[in-house]
């Protein structure tokens, strides 16, 4: 196993996706009370090792189920390659796991002072729910991810948890219930790039598991990528309708492009060609945030 084997396992490239929620959760915070500098970082830093911890079981778990093979349509990783062995993998997840765990207890403590307190027990069961989700998506027995219901879990936690936890740890608050649509049009998009990656792996997937895209077909998958995406942008532009002031909150309309681009490709691509589709999406994701949440910030 070496550092370059780990890294391509890590598959970084997928970071900027699991970071999108928490940042908007962390801007529309900003936007409304000064921060704890500390409970922030934590809180990125737990998003990052959740991240991973989550790609090192999915890369695991299509191993395992037999997923991964030489047909695969996408990226080959380190376990395919044989760069990094079975037990080289369950001890990098653990001590990932125990990191994640680690910092995800950090950030509660920095946010709230205490850990023995009702409110922050229960986000140590949230992220504790989240890690088993992490690892649970291809691994286990029953892995929901090949049961069609990694689509779900997808909006949950990239979604919901991600933007209105991360609030909620900068803030202490949940009152305010339009968080609810800026969480809900990430999570639209975040359920779109593991629907183009479904759609890519449609023929290899067959075989082992069930997916929305399997379910749907070709066609209606791309009908269905097309809802997600623009549900994702009216219930953007909801929210900025409801709670902007001044031109800044409407910075993210710039990345529209880039959104009509991945649309075009997934339209007129298939297979290993809509490969690009997927760090399209995820990097207009991220700078969608990214705009949004600095628009916020100049309105404050």
């Amino acid at each position: 196993m070496t550092f370059k084997s780990c890294l391509t396992s890590m598959r970084l490239r997928t970071l900027p996706l699991s970071l999108s929620g928490v940042l908007m959760g962390i801007f529309i915070a900003a936007s409304r009370q000064p921060l704890s500098a500390l409970a922030v970082a934590l809180l990125i830093a737990t998003t990052v090792l959740l991240q991973i911890l989550s790609n090192l079981s999915n890369e695991l778990g299509d191993t395992l189920q037999g997923t991964d093979n030489d047909d695969r349509q996408g990226i080959h990783y380190s376990l395919q390659d044989g760069t990094i062995t079975i037990p080289e993998m369950k001890r990098l997840i653990g001590c990932v796991a125990v990191g994640c765990a680690l910092c995800g207890t950090g950030m509660v403590w920095a946010s709230f002072g205490t850990l023995l307190a009702l409110e922050p027990l229960l986000l140590l069961l949230l992220g504790a729910g989240a890690m088993a989700a992490a690892m649970r998506y291809t691994l286990g027995p029953s892995p929901y991810g090949y049961r069609g219901w990694g689509d779900l879990f997808v909006f949950i936690f990239f979604g919901l948890v991600a933007v209105c936890g991360a609030y909620y740890v900068c803030t202490h608050n949940l009152t305010n219930l339009y968080t609810l649509l800026p969480a809900s049009a990430i999570g639209l998009f975040s359920m779109g790039v593991l629907n183009v990656n479904n759609i890519r792996d449609m023929k290899t997937d067959a075989a082992t598991r069930t997916t929305v895209a399997l379910k749907l077909g070709a066609r209606r998958a791309r009908i269905y990528q097309t809802i997600l995406i623009c549900g994702g942008w009216l219930l953007m532009v909801l929210y900025t309708l409801l709670t902007a002031h001044g031109w800044t909150p409407w910075l993210f309309v710039l990345t529209l492009p880039l959104y009509v681009r991945h649309l075009r490709g997934v339209w007129r691509l298939d297979g290993r060609a809509l490969d690009p589709m997927l760090p399209l999406l995820v990097i207009s994701t991220f700078l969608f945030s990214l705009l949004a949440g600095t628009g916020m910030l100049l309105a404050y």
